[in-house]
């Protein structure tokens, strides 16, 4: 119906009263901006909701930024005619979605992305996860496909990995999560420190939640997931799953594990509601609801929260970071044993920290101790980060570039301890912070050196023929494990091998057999210099390792 034909019609209200269209027009905004109370019939039906306050005003709404003149201000006019009050607490705008290029998407440019078949391709949930995580919501979105695949991989992917390492073990073990709880302080140190990080975990997404900062929960779940669980807490403790006569011990690891995957499929569940409900119930198999979505949200245990502790695992993963990039440069593999991490002896509470987590460390970077030294040994350089400096001090930079160049040792130090250092330059006082200098430290012969901030260690990469051998055991375990994996063998199926190697090679096997045949569950491990047929590797170099690998009491796999 178009105006012509509808300005004739005359209708007659219940009073008797003709009625007309309304010959002014008004923004169709107007329409949406009374979604408030058309959604309940209001006034007509549904009151108390509107008069009451239950329904009204909402807590948030979300849209873009191009709602600003649109629905953000015709919500906001009719409630404030009507009822002198804002229609909504809070808003959430967020900026355009635009190419990977930084430009508006168009059927005229090509860049356009089906919205359907990104949710056919990678699911509604890493999506959804991708465009909230990628950009603050007020910034533009460059839109990249392959981002969406690193959130598949990295945050889903990594979950998913960890889901199914516990439940593959759980599944043998026939853990029941409704067995006793071990108490919190009888657990190991280990179990203490991820439920303390869990427990301040969900203080952080509490906290983002409530202030609809979906961004920044989303972005300490994926970092608890990938740096906290996976990489260090299940990645140092699996043989306590798979490989532990402790039975308490074991009962202890599968519980803090459990916790931790369902606390995260609930704090998680507003960002991916389909995977989380999944993930919550294939873990729970349905003993603790019907769905993730219906489970009360966590409430943080501050009892459980030991920043001590997590200061001095947080010390030991910059320690083991430094270290592993010393080896990379080095083109040192971490399955190579090196004899010695050395720390510079600052005093406390550096030494006493490091003390408690030193074991920790030597495991991480496969070392066999970690020494202190004397710090003078070591020669620190300094230059001028320009990157903070420019923007803070402009005009001024030169000259405070010229006077970080002509800074000595002693001072140096002086500013690593303090974390920073004033400068006054033409009776202005000026506050340096440690970001503003640019610390390294010059490699000693025999040593490697790296340095973050205050933090310097050094790597002694001279390796022995007895590190040489047990580098060499490493790395046939790592082949042999492959092995078991390739050839579909259950974790606890037991093995015998026949192997034929390079002289560093059996030198190598014949030194550490018991710790081989332990990793790897064989019964038996023989050295058969003629054996042609078999499974070629390359250790040191290609095709010095020759093997078969047999189930116990059965045909060759």
């Amino acid at each position: 119906l178009h105006k012509h034909a509808l300005d004739p019609i005359v209708l007659v209200s219940p009073s008797g009263k003709p009625m007309r269209r309304e010959s002014d027009l008004i923004d169709v905004w107007f329409d949406s901006g009374a979604m408030p109370y058309a959604q309940w019939h209001y006034p007509f039906e549904n009151k108390s909701f509107i008069d009451e306050g239950s329904h009204y005003p909402a807590d948030f709404i979300a849209e873009g930024v191009d709602q600003t003149r649109g629905w953000f201000y015709t919500l906001h006019t009719i409630s404030s005619l009507v009822f002198g009050k804002t229609a909504y607490k809070n808003v959430l705008s967020n900026g355009l979605v635009l190419d990977k290029f930084g430009q508006k998407m168009s059927k005229r440019l090509g860049n356009t992305v089906d919205p359907f078949i990104t949710l056919d391709t990678y699911g509604a949930d890493a999506t959804r996860w991708y465009m909230l995580t990628n950009a603050q919501p007020w910034d533009n979105l460059k839109f990249d496909e392959s981002g969406i695949q690193e959130t598949q991989r990295k945050f889903f992917g990594t979950l998913y990995n960890t889901y199914s390492f516990f439940a593959l073990y759980a599944n043998v073990d026939q853990f029941d999560p409704k067995s006793p709880e071990i108490p919190f302080e009888n657990r190991p140190e280990m179990d203490r420190w991820i439920l303390s990080k869990l427990n301040s975990l969900i203080e952080l997404v509490d906290a983002c939640y409530e202030r609809y900062d979906v961004t920044n929960a989303g972005r300490q779940l994926q970092d608890f997931v990938s740096d906290q669980l996976s990489n260090w807490y299940v990645r140092l403790g699996r043989r306590r799953f798979w490989k532990n006569e402790d039975p308490h011990d074991k009962m202890a690891a599968y519980q803090t594990l459990y916790t931790c995957l369902k606390t995260l499929s609930i704090l998680a569940a507003p960002i991916a509601p389909f995977y989380m409900d999944r993930l919550f119930l294939d873990l729970t198999q349905g003993q603790e609801g019907e769905s993730v979505h219906l489970s009360e949200f966590p409430k943080a245990n501050t009892k459980f929260i030991n920043t001590d502790l997590e200061e001095e695992i947080d010390l030991a993963q910059k320690i083991t970071s430094l270290v592993l990039s010393l080896r990379k440069k080095e083109k040192i593999r971490v399955r190579q044993p090196l004899s010695r991490v050395l720390i510079p002896d600052t005093g406390e509470p550096l030494k006493s920290r490091l003390n408690r987590v030193a074991p920790l460390i030597q495991s991480e970077v496969n070392v066999k101790a970690l020494e202190w030294m004397d710090a003078s040994v070591l020669v620190k350089q300094v230059k001028p980060n320009f990157k903070t400096i420019g923007p803070k001090y402009g005009p001024q930079m030169k000259a405070i570039a010229a006077w970080i160049n002509g800074l000595g040792p002693e001072e140096i130090r002086k500013i690593e301890q303090e974390q920073g250092t004033t400068l006054n330059l033409e009776g202005t006082s000026i506050n340096l912070e440690i970001s503003d200098f640019e610390i390294t430290t010059k490699d000693v012969p025999g040593w490697v050196v790296a340095t973050e901030g205050s933090l310097t260690v050094a790597l002694d990469i001279e390796i022995s023929d007895d590190l040489a051998r047990e580098g060499i055991a490493r790395e046939v375990v790592n082949r042999l494990q492959n092995a078991r994996k390739d050839a579909g063998l259950e974790v606890t199926d037991r093995i015998q091998i026949t192997f034929r190697g390079s002289e560093p090679v059996t030198l190598g096997i014949q030194a550490f057999s018991q710790y081989i045949s332990e990793e790897v569950l064989a019964n038996q491990l023989n050295h058969n210099p003629q054996l042609i047929q078999g499974k070629s590797e390359e250790i040191l170099e290609a095709n010095d390792f020759i093997f078969t690998l047999t189930k116990t009491h059965e045909l060759d796999i």
